[in-house]
Formats: C-alpha cells, sequence, structure tokens
C-alpha cells in the first residue's frame, strides 16, 4: 500500500519538476523525510490509510496543478505537460451574460 504512494509521489515530482534539479532533489528529500516519520507506523494502524491518501493527494496535485516557468526576455515560457489541469473556468460563467463581480467590482473596475 505505501510502496505505490511512495513510487508515484516520486514519479508526479519528476514530472512536474523535470529540468530543475535543485526542486528536484529537494522534492525527493522532503518525500523520503516524511515516509521515514511513517516508515513506523504497523499496516494495523488507524493512521497508515490517511498518510497514504495524503501521499496521494499531494502526487495527484503536483502532477495536474504544478506548472514550471521559464524567464525567457521579459516573458515566462510555462511547461505544460499532458497531465496538466486545464480547466474551463465554469465556476466564473453564469447564464445570460451576467459578469463575475468581487467586492463589488468586475474586472473592468479594477
Amino acid at each position: 500500500m505505501a510502496l505505490p504512494a511512495y513510487r508515484g509521489l516520486l514519479r508526479a515530482a519528476r514530472i512536474a519538476f523535470q529540468g530543475d534539479e535543485r526542486v528536484l532533489n529537494a522534492a525527493r528529500a522532503s518525500i523520503r523525510h516524511g515516509f521515514s516519520v511513517n516508515a513506523s507506523l504497523q499496516p494495523n494502524d488507524p493512521e497508515l490509510p490517511g498518510a497514504i491518501k495524503h501521499a496521494e493527494e499531494v502526487a495527484a496535485i503536483l502532477r495536474q496543478n504544478i506548472v514550471q516557468g521559464k524567464k525567457e526576455g521579459d516573458r515566462y515560457k510555462l511547461r505544460i505537460h499532458e497531465n496538466t489541469e486545464r480547466g474551463d473556468n465554469d465556476t466564473v460563467k453564469f447564464p445570460g451574460g451576467e459578469t463575475v463581480k468581487i467586492d463589488g467590482k468586475t474586472c473592468a473596475d479594477r
């Protein structure tokens, strides 16, 4: 149970931080530390499923929501990969052409 979560987390870090060795090494060290802290959990420990679920959720966030940017001149080039979540902003679309207001203002007012 824990080994697939560990491997999945390492894979997700490799995908998210590809090409950035410093950050990738820090992520690997953090993953190793997190799993070594929980290494003493027994298979029947009630905390074990929560720890595994946490690792799986972190892996999903790394795979789907982390995008690297590299500055090229005065712009940033984003490294978007096949696992990157691409939303369609359904949460801000309203029927009838209504606009989203935050604090009573629209984007045009800011």
